[in-house]
C-alpha cells in the first residue's frame, strides 16, 4: 500500500513534539510491514525509512499529492479535501468545543474522545519504545513529576503542586514549565518542593522520568489521550490524576489512581510502594506500542479503500462544555 502521512512540524522530533512522535512511529511500523510510506511535512524534516515531501503552504493540498498515492492519512486539519481524488482518513488529535461537523472518515484517539463526538471510531496512540532510553526498574526514585505544557491552565500544574504540598515531604519536578511566566501571569505556587525544568526532551527527559516515583496529571479538561501518561508508565511511573477524558480508559487500576480531590490523591501517594514499576512498564509496552497502532490504522485504511465510510454520519460534539475548566477540589 502506498501511504502518504500528512502532519505539522518537523520529523524526527527535536524536543518533545507528541504528535510528531506518534506519526514517526506509525510510519516506521508501516514501512516494516512492507508498505511504501511518504511524509508531507515541514521542509527541514529527514527520514531514513520513508520519502520526505516538503509541505508548501502556498499550494492547495490536492496539488501536493503524488499520483501513485493509494491513501492519505491526515494528522492536521486541512482545507480543500473536497478536491482530492485519493481516498483519505483524518486523525483528530485534539478537542474542539464547537458544533463543527467532522468528515465521515475522522478517527479519534480514544473511545472517550470518539464518544464525545458521537462516534465509535478510534485508534489508541502508540509509540516506538526503541526510540527511548531503556528504563531501569531498580533505579532510585526520589520525587514525583508533572509532564506537559504548564502554561495551559487546563493541565493544572498548580493542582500538581498542591498535591505535593499536602504531603509531608514529597517533591515534584515540573517538566514543561517555568516558575515565572510573565506572558501568562504569575501563577505558580512558591514552594521549595517544586523544581521547574522548562520544555525538556530526549535523554534529559528520559533520565528525569527514570528517577520519578510517579506522574501527577490533575488535568481539568477531557484529555483526548495522554502521551505523557504512557511515556511515564514506560519508565515504571504510576499515574495520579483526574478522571477526565481518556484517563479512566488508559489508567487501569493497577497502574494509577484517579480522583477530582486533591487530598485523596495526596493520600494515595502515601501508598506508592504498592504499585509495581515493572508492571507499569510492561503495561505501556504491551498496550501502547507503535506496531499495535499501525495494525489498527491499516484496518481503517482498508475500510476506506473498500469504499466504506468510517462513521455512519459526520461526527459532531454532542454537548458544548460551558465551563472552561472541569471540577477540581483543592
Amino acid at each position: 500500500m502506498k501511504i502518504l502521512i500528512v502532519a505539522n512540524g518537523t520529523i524526527p522530533v527535536r524536543l518533545y513534539g507528541g504528535t510528531q512522535r506518534v506519526v514517526w512511529g506509525l510510519g516506521k511500523e508501516l514501512a516494516k510491514s512492507g508498505h511504501r510510506v511518504s511524509y508531507l511535512v515541514a521542509p527541514d524534516s529527514s527520514c531514513d525509512f520513508a520519502e520526505i515531501l516538503p509541505f508548501d503552504a502556498t499550494l492547495p493540498i490536492h496539488k501536493q499529492i503524488p499520483p501513485d498515492t493509494e491513501i492519505i492519512h491526515f494528522n492536521v486539519p486541512t482545507l480543500g479535501l473536497e478536491k482530492l481524488k485519493t481516498p483519505y482518513i483524518i486523525t483528530m488529535h485534539g478537542n474542539i468545543n464547537s458544533l463543527h461537523e467532522f468528515d465521515q472518515n475522522t478517527i479519534f484517539i480514544s473511545a472517550d474522545h470518539a464518544a464525545r463526538y458521537g462516534s465509535d471510531c478510534y485508534v489508541h496512540n502508540g509509540l516506538d519504545w526503541n526510540e527511548y532510553t531503556k528504563p531501569s526498574m531498580t533505579a532510585t526514585r526520589r520525587y514525583f513529576h508533572f509532564l506537559g505544557k504548564a502554561a495551559w491552565r487546563i493541565k493544572n500544574v498548580r493542582g500538581a503542586i498542591d498535591i505535593i504540598k499536602r504531603t509531608k515531604k514529597e517533591k515534584v519536578k515540573i517538566l514543561g514549565g517555568v516558575r515565572f511566566n510573565l506572558n501568562m501571569g504569575l501563577r505558580f505556587t512558591f514552594t521549595p518542593r517544586a523544581q521547574f525544568y522548562g520544555m525538556v526532551g530526549g535523554k534529559e527527559k528520559d533520565k528525569l522520568l527514570q528517577h520519578s516515583k510517579g506522574l501527577l496529571t490533575p488535568v481539568r479538561w477531557h484529555e483526548p489521550f495522554g502521551l505523557s501518561v504512557i511515556e511515564s508508565l514506560f519508565y515504571g511511573c504510576p499515574v495520579f490524576g483526574t478522571p477526565y477524558g481518556a484517563l479512566p480508559e488508559i489508567v487501569a487500576k493497577d497502574v494509577g489512581f484517579l480522583s477530582k480531590n486533591c487530598d485523596e490523591i495526596a493520600q494515595e501517594l502515601l501508598d506508592i510502594d504498592h504499585y509495581s514499576n515493572r508492571y507499569c512498564h510492561d503495561y505501556a509496552v504491551e498496550n501502547f506500542n507503535a506496531a499495535k497502532m499501525a495494525d489498527s490504522y491499516v484496518v481503517k485504511y482498508e475500510q476506506v479503500l473498500a469504499g466504506e465510510k468510517l462513521n455512519a454520519r459526520s461526527p459532531k460534539l454532542l454537548k458544548i462544555q460551558e465551563s472552561k475548566y472541569l471540577e477540581w477540589n483543592s
